[in-house]
């Protein structure tokens, strides 16, 4: 049993925990990832790590609160306990001095960019990180970003303000110059920003820690095609060249699943609405979905 010790709102349905995990903690790196079971019937849910405490013993993560597995994991407070927790998993991510570095990051994957900035800095890179949401209460954590990376951007698409793959489009066709981009969040957000560099030939690595299931290589689940040749995101990645993902294939994948998905969150609810009254996810009010064509950006993220 893991022990959480620290639970927060930080965004509309997206949530901060930190458990009790002295072993992972010890051996964390950045561009790792945990696997995460509820209960005795609950699946296997990758998560990036957002951080580790090796004095403390304790690891982070955020995640996003949308279906069954992360709706029992949201209602938990501190002093509950998670059935299992594996990891640390994946392939560590390959820091270097590059240089002037890109980090792209929204929604679940400012969790583990947090790290990923940190060893970067560390190397004596130059970090520019682009914080991408939907509006205004969907960016959290500016002020840890701000502390560790030397200009940080916020773009909140739906206030006409850009995507992510806006910066980086404009950013690159201005001359500027990047020597590496990292991206970490949705699969449509990594694959639109891949694409913005792409024409660039600007090095852009993509985390696909969002597609895994068992997180070991033995379920297969993972599959991706990355330059032809079938690979396994849990122990081939989570790290891959996102010019050469097949995003198409990917998503395919995704979505094969989402009528069971629904079925089980439907039933899940009928049972267990009471728990989201005690434990509200805290949606500000001041929050209003714009009903524009800037949506399809942010429900992609969602339906991905």
């Amino acid at each position: 049993m893991y022990e959480i010790v620290k639970r927060e709102v930080v965004a509309p349905n997206m949530i901060f925990m930190r458990f009790k995990a002295p072993k992972i903690a010890r051996s964390a790196k950045a561009g790792q990832f945990i696997i995460i079971r509820v209960d005795e019937k609950g699946e296997r849910i990758p998560m990036g790590l957002a951080g580790w405490n090796k004095e403390d013993g304790t690891i982070d993560i955020v995640f996003y609160v949308l279906g069954t597995s992360t709706s029992k994991l949201a209602v938990l407070q501190p002093g509950e306990s998670v059935i299992n927790i594996a990891g640390p998993l994946g392939t560590p991510t390959d820091i270097q001095k590059f240089g002037k570095v890109i980090c792209v990051c929204g929604c679940f994957g400012i969790g583990p960019t947090l790290p990923l900035i940190k060893a970067l800095k560390e190397k004596g890179n130059e970090v520019i990180t682009v914080v991408e949401g939907r509006g205004p209460d969907f960016i959290f954590w500016i002020d840890k970003l701000e502390e560790l990376s030397d200009k940080v951007h916020v773009l909140t698409g739906c206030d006409k303000k850009g995507w992510a793959n806006d910066f980086i489009e404009d950013f690159l066709a201005s001359g500027k110059k990047a020597d590496r981009i990292f991206i970490h969040g949705c699969p449509f957000m990594m694959k639109v920003c891949s694409e913005a560099s792409e024409a660039a030939n600007v090095k852009t690595i993509v985390s696909l820690t969002p597609i895994m299931v068992d997180g070991t290589g033995m379920c297969g689940a993972c599959r991706v095609e990355v330059e032809g040749k079938t690979r396994f995101a849990c122990v081939d990645g989570p790290d891959f060249d996102g010019h050469q993902v097949n995003w198409d294939g990917l998503v395919l994948r995704m979505r094969q699943f989402i009528p069971a998905e629904n079925k089980s969150l439907n039933i899940w609810e009928r049972d267990n609405w009471h728990k989201f009254i005690i434990n509200p996810l805290n949606i500000p009010k001041s929050y209003k979905i714009k009903q524009t064509a800037d949506n399809d950006h942010a429900g992609a993220c969602i339906s991905a």
